[in-house]
């Protein structure tokens, strides 16, 4: 007898190459190696002409020039023709007055949504769910986050978080809950004994050894 059990979907991991794509968008066919140098927001979303990803795609784009200013550019996806995404798109600047400026794939194929895990069996089979992936200069996947159908994103995180990353991919740093430009950092823990004795008399401010912050300068876009 065959088993009717499904696969748990592929994912992609972290801090590995992310899963290489050629696909037609509405501004024609784009690779993943076309972003080489820049960072990217790659994300998902159930639907064209539903409510919830309206008000996402609406957020993308009021931010999208925010998301530029820091060499980060968006890359939206579902499981619909690249017609529904340009009927789409021109109902939303007819009926919101928000131009659609950055590339959405057509993955009617489902190979793109496969690839990166945004098919979710638990949600649908046949739609992605709403998933965003962030992908460095040098094409790692760095930070995926999955929300459920029913809810949208906080398109602010994730500018915060590119600049979070940056951040500490520049002053080898990490950043505490809620960070923004302009606050401290904190930097890494003492790996020996000896260190550990020496950080406090290092300059930074100190709450105990392994917790001390520093002040750098971040991304200001």
């Amino acid at each position: 007898m065959e088993s009717t059990t499904q696969a748990p979907p592929s994912m992609p991991r972290l801090n590995e190459p992310a899963p290489a794509f050629d696909a037609p968008t509405t501004h024609g066919v784009k690779k993943l190696e076309d972003y080489k140098g820049k960072w990217l927001v790659l994300f998902s979303h159930p639907a064209d002409f539903t409510p919830v990803c309206t008000t996402e795609f609406i957020a993308f784009a009021k931010r999208y020039a925010d998301f530029q200013a820091i060499n980060c550019e968006l890359l939206g996806l579902s499981i619909d023709s690249h017609y529904s995404h340009i009927a789409w798109e021109r109902n939303i600047k007819e009926k919101f007055g928000v131009e659609i400026g950055f590339p959405i794939i057509a993955d009617l194929s489902m190979q793109v949504a496969r690839a990166y895990g945004m098919i979710q069996p638990g949600a649908s089979d046949t739609s992605a769910v709403r998933a965003t992936f962030i992908i460095d200069p040098e094409g790692i996947l760095r930070a995926m986050v999955h929300y459920p159908m029913s809810n949208g994103r906080s398109i602010d995180e994730f500018v915060r978080l590119v600049k979070a990353m940056q951040t500490s991919d520049e002053h080898k740093v990490a950043t505490p809950e809620s960070w923004q430009p302009g606050d401290k950092v904190i930097v890494p823990p003492p790996a020996t004994a000896e260190e550990a004795a020496e950080r406090m008399n290092q300059g930074y401010e100190c709450t105990d050894w392994y917790f001390c912050k520093k002040a750098v300068r971040g991304p200001q876009g």
